[in-house]
């Protein structure tokens, strides 16, 4: 069986091009590194780690690469030859796979009538179906209705922690042991694709919205706090007593949200989040809690990790989620210079006020009790 994979980064080879081997399939890699997909073809191994006590390596093998700038022909015969396209680019890159993925497409559908997957394996809502409008866009009347009849676009959610590293082997990679893999079943035709460790749903959104409320929102405000509090890593963030409390707090909240919502099993999520928080302790892994705290402008949008959930519980549950909202303020609060999304709110606020910026980047409206909560925090933290 034969895999493409769009990202050649460490998610692509540590955590997707890892269970394809895994799965028995011969793996290509497309990316725009020269450097990486020289190693690639040079090798067609590499090397994958677990950041735990066992420090357990696994050799993957049966792997090339095609540098898309260089030969996008051959990413277009790649594709029209594949039994299943993967992809771990990042969501602002999906477009930019778009036109290739569609030329491939459109040449496997003169040699085969065999159906396609492609799954886009991002941290984002949405993201296969959010690359098949991008491919869409690049086709006629007809070309779509082909390619609804032969190419699936499940959507998946996906999590694996994989720190920032600097190994001497370019191709190695460290990940964290804990991965899931869901795919939404019900968006794919004919069988599902054979793929070690993923989960086949019927329903994705309460596993996504699960994984964002849970780890996304975890993973955010461990950051905020950490960083507010002086802490350069992540596990040295949740060795502090009250940083850990208050993140157990903010995870009670999201974690009484989605148990009514789509009817968890209380017990079972309870021990989900205990996992997730253990996680973001794990001392095998250097994490900066600035690299997790990144991009505060993305992470405060009001469909995003910290708000949602927030607006969501206070329209559920008609009260006040204190800890989300304490979340919220500390993620107003991250002033590190070298992220400019994090200047951007910093000259918000000192030129118009908190409560402009409150509403600008969160979308909490001025005369909700959300907000002022939000404006409460923010100034209480000032104090500090």
């Amino acid at each position: 069986m034969n895999a493409v994979h769009f990202g050649a980064g460490n998610i692509g080879r540590g955590f997707i091009g890892c269970l394809l081997y895994e799965s028995g399939y011969n793996t290509c890699f497309v990316d725009v590194n020269g450097e990486i997909v020289d190693l690639l073809n040079e090798k067609k191994e590499y090397t994958v780690q677990l950041a735990n006590a066992t420090n357990e390596v696994m050799l993957v093998k049966n792997v090339h690469a095609i540098n898309s700038l260089r030969d996008p022909d051959l990413v277009v015969d790649a594709v029209a030859n594949a039994n299943l396209v993967t992809a771990a680019v990042g969501p602002n890159i999906l477009p930019l796979i778009a036109g290739l993925l569609a030329n491939g497409l459109k040449k496997r559908l003169m040699l085969s009538k065999e159906p396609l997957t492609i799954i886009a394996c991002e941290n984002m809502i949405g993201g296969s179906v959010f690359l098949k409008e991008k491919i869409y866009e690049q086709l006629n009347e007809q070309e779509k209705s082909l390619f609804d009849v032969h190419f699936s676009f499940p959507n998946a959610a996906v999590d694996r922690i994989v720190p920032n590293q600097t190994n001497d082997d370019k191709l190695a990679v460290t990940v964290e042991p804990f991965y899931e893999w869901i795919v939404d079943e019900s968006e794919i035709s004919g069988e599902n694709p054979p793929i070690n460790g993923v989960t086949f749903v019927k329903e994705l959104q309460p596993f996504i919205e699960r994984k964002l409320f849970t780890v996304n929102t975890g993973h955010a405000v461990v950051a905020y706090f950490g960083y507010l509090a002086g802490y350069r890593s992540m596990h040295e963030a949740l060795a502090d007593g009250q940083i850990k409390e208050m993140t157990e707090s903010v995870l009670r909240e999201t974690s009484k949200y989605l148990t009514t919502k789509y009817s968890f099993d209380e017990q079972a999520h309870y021990k989900y989040v205990q996992k997730i928080i253990a996680r973001f302790a794990n001392p095998f892994i250097t994490d900066d809690t600035t690299r997790v705290g990144r991009s505060p402008m993305r992470k405060l949008k009001s469909n995003d990790r910290l708000v949602r959930p927030a607006t969501q519980y206070a329209e559920m549950f008609e009260e006040t989620p204190i800890y989300l909202a304490k979340g919220i303020a500390s993620a107003l609060h991250y002033d590190y210079l070298e992220d400019p999304e994090a200047q951007e709110i910093q000259e918000a606020i000192q030129q118009n006020g908190i409560a402009f910026a409150i509403e600008t980047f969160t979308g909490i409206k001025a005369d909700t009790v959300l907000f002022k909560t939000v404006y409460e925090q923010y100034k209480e933290m000032a104090k500090k």
